[in-house]
């Protein structure tokens, strides 16, 4: 299913929450990558500082920059987050912040990258937590190469003042750099605003909404027992199935993909990613 990325505006909900609900329920195989230029939060959050020495994005930047070895590191960088299937993997954001330098003139690199998993052995799809886009240097490559880009808000009025402004700023930039309509779609969090309402004022199509479930975001952004049952959760697993549609749709449309795309990844056949528990 290619990228699928998740952005959201200044003072929005957590798009990491979000993502990891999304990444936790998903039914093919994934890679969750953190590029949020703020830095990542899993490791610390989620996954209670279980893991020692430095892993994730931040170590493949250094090491694309130095030796240009990312196809052959990658794997080492990724954590199981269900050991051993390797079936839902996590590519950490950068946590040191002297990283974020070394990340960001490879955005387009990774999204190139992020791109062939799609068509790799065995195939992954990607879901990659943009983080806030006012935040400096957002992954603008990831984005413009995603299939889908959801834009994350709250249904309150605030937020979806703040979300207005970040939608023409994204529809600016796809523009000028050609991307096909109908990429962004809004991703609802919350009580507030139907979403025909906020799709009329915003307008944008709403793809799905996500419950306000205090229980099981505490448990996604500070750790714990994730229970699938929850209705965040639930919500969060049904997603993948507009997503899918979209992309079908769009790809019936526009004969996708075409030639010249990055070439697949294959994934190693010996154990290379370490469990997170």
């Amino acid at each position: 299913m290619a990228i699928i990325a998740l952005v959201s505006a200044k003072g929005s909900p957590g798009v990491t929450t979000a993502a990891l609900a999304a990444a936790l329920s998903w039914h093919r195989r994934l890679v969750l990558a953190e590029c949020d230029p703020a830095g990542g939060s899993i490791l610390a959050g989620y996954l209670g500082g279980a893991l020692d020495g430095p892993r994730g994005i931040g170590e493949l930047a250094v090491g694309e920059l130095r030796d240009g070895n990312l196809e052959t590191a990658f794997w080492s960088q990724l954590v199981d987050l269900d050991a051993p299937k390797r079936e839902r993997l996590l590519l950490p954001g950068v946590v040191d912040p002297a990283q974020a330098g070394s990340v960001t003139p490879l955005w387009q690199r990774f999204a190139d990258f992020f791109t062939g998993l799609e068509r790799g052995v065995p195939p992954y799809d990607v879901l990659v937590d943009c983080g806030r886009l006012p935040v400096g240097g957002p992954p603008w490559p990831v984005l413009r190469a995603a299939a889908v880009v959801l834009l994350v808000t709250r249904a309150h009025l605030p937020d979806l003042s703040a979300t207005r402004s970040t939608i023409r700023a994204i529809e600016r930039d796809f523009t000028e750099h050609r991307v096909p309509a109908g990429t962004l779609r809004l991703l609802v969090v919350g009580d507030g605003h139907a979403n025909s309402e906020i799709s009329r004022a915003l307008r944008l199509p709403v793809i799905a909404r996500l419950p306000h479930d205090p229980r099981a975001a505490e448990v996604l952004t500070l750790g714990g027992t994730v229970r699938s049952g929850r209705p965040l959760m639930r919500a969060a697993g049904a997603l993948e199935v507009p997503v899918r549609s979209l992309l079908d749709r769009r790809r019936a449309r526009l004969a996708w993909p075409a030639a010249g795309q990055p070439r697949a990844v294959t994934a190693p056949a010996a154990p290379g990613v370490a469990g997170a528990v």
